[in-house]
């Protein structure tokens, strides 16, 4: 009676290692196992690759609009006044604010001023979106009060205005220079309404990081914007920070009852839901195609495996007359597949998470050699390519890999293990 072996024995390596490394003359594969080799180690770096630049741009979006936006903004239903004209501006705007501050999972209610006006500085205007914010709420704001990049202090808010560096661009000007704010809806006198002009001076210029965000928003003290926009007691809307944004759907109700009658609730993910589930769809698009470039390169394998036995047929039938059963020469050649895979596998997985963490600087070649004007962020709306590596996504891209590299292995193994040994050395 045959004693038998433990499954992967040490000599089944063996023979799997000669004929990974045998050359053609030989009867080996190497040329089809390296291309093999290539095949899944480029479709593996480009789906790491696309997946840490997707989750990245996702996280940067959403960074972006939750430090710098508001993450419920409470407006109130139109009414009529008392003189006949519709109005929306929140009256009792304090004590609106002290009930939401009560909800639980609210840490600011801030009211503000807003309204769209035409800067100009010297010869250049642009058309920029003011907000009437008090310093104290300002300063809570992260990407404005701690942004990217800065010029000036903000301590000196209360005596000007707070632009964005794009605002700041397009009217050329800087930190104690002087902007003139033109607002159609300006002073009422007998004969109408005539525009509003007003001089400030720039004390604050910030990169919040977002294009659309830096090139057209401007900041004025809450009072001074009241003022300005003829809102003398009022606010025209509160905006409302909460430590979950994530999770803002749970408050809704409670924020609804806290506002009253005329409340109107406006969060982060109406204003940028839309985008974000196309951004999801995308993700799961763009995997399902790296998917089965994966498949394809997978494929590569057991076009080597095909001809590895076909061109090993003698041995197998001389080993499988010595006493090797049809399970050890399956196994033989599924090590050989598979060693092409793992190793296809890894090196793929430490290309992509070399480029996740050099993003920037491949991103600053790939522009150097372009000559420039590579990333337009008027059309990305951030300024750089980011990257963010997750474990999730590498844990996909892996198990994905050496899924499909392990299936496809078994096939031509097979076929190898059930080969008649007398067929196989009939013409030996």
């Amino acid at each position: 009676m045959s004693r038998r072996t433990a499954p992967f024995a040490g000599f089944e390596w063996m023979i799997a290692w000669r004929y990974l490394r045998a050359r053609r003359a030989e009867g080996g594969v190497s040329v089809m196992t390296l291309i093999s080799f290539i095949g899944i180690t480029l479709a593996v770096f480009a789906l790491i690759a696309t997946l840490s630049v997707r989750a990245g741009f996702r996280a940067e979006f959403v960074d972006t609009i939750l430090g710098a936006n508001a993450h419920v903004t409470l407006y109130h239903a139109t009414a009529m006044t008392e003189a006949g004209t519709p109005s929306r501006v929140i009256e009792d705007y304090a004590e609106i604010a002290a009930r939401i501050a009560e909800v639980p999972g609210v840490t600011r209610v801030a009211p503000l001023v807003r309204g769209q006006v035409m800067a100009s500085a010297q010869d250049a205007s642009a058309g920029v979106e003011v907000f009437g914010i008090a310093e104290e709420n300002l300063r809570t704001i992260p990407r404005i009060a701690d942004p990217q990049d800065s010029l000036g202090d903000i301590g000196r808010f209360t005596e000007g205005i707070a632009i964005g560096s794009g605002v700041a661009r397009e009217l050329g000007v800087s930190v104690g220079d002087s902007i003139r704010l033109i607002s159609p809806d300006g002073v009422r006198t007998a004969f109408g309404t005539s525009p509003r002009v007003s001089a400030f001076e720039v004390v604050y210029i910030f990169t919040a990081g977002r294009y659309d965000i830096d090139r057209t928003r401007a900041y004025l003290p809450f009072e001074e914007a009241q003022l300005y926009f003829n809102r003398d007691g009022v606010a025209d809307e509160l905006e409302i920070m909460v430590d979950n944004p994530e999770r803002i759907e749970a408050m809704y109700a409670a924020l609804l009852r806290a506002g009253g009658e005329r409340a109107i609730l406006w969060t982060w993910r109406d204003s940028a839901g839309s985008f974000l589930r196309a951004l999801d769809i995308e993700d799961n698009v763009m995997f399902v195609i790296l998917s089965i470039l994966v498949l394809i390169a997978a494929m590569n394998i057991i076009s080597g495996l095909i001809m590895l036995v076909k061109n090993k047929g003698r041995d197998i039938g001389i080993l499988r007359t010595m006493g090797l059963t049809e399970g050890a020469v399956l196994r033989v050649f599924f090590i050989c597949g598979a060693s092409v895979g793992v190793a296809g596998t890894a090196m793929g997985v430490l290309l992509g998470c070399l480029f996740a963490i050099y993003i920037d600087e491949v991103f600053s070649a790939v522009n150097f050699i372009a000559g420039g004007g590579v990333w337009d962020p008027s059309i990305r709306g951030i300024y750089d390519l980011p990257a963010l590596l997750r474990a999730e996504d590498v844990a996909r891209a892996v198990a994905l890999s050496l899924g499909l590299s392990f299936v496809v292995t078994i096939f031509p193994a097979r076929r190898a293990a059930r080969m008649n040994p007398v067929e196989a050395l009939r013409y030996e």
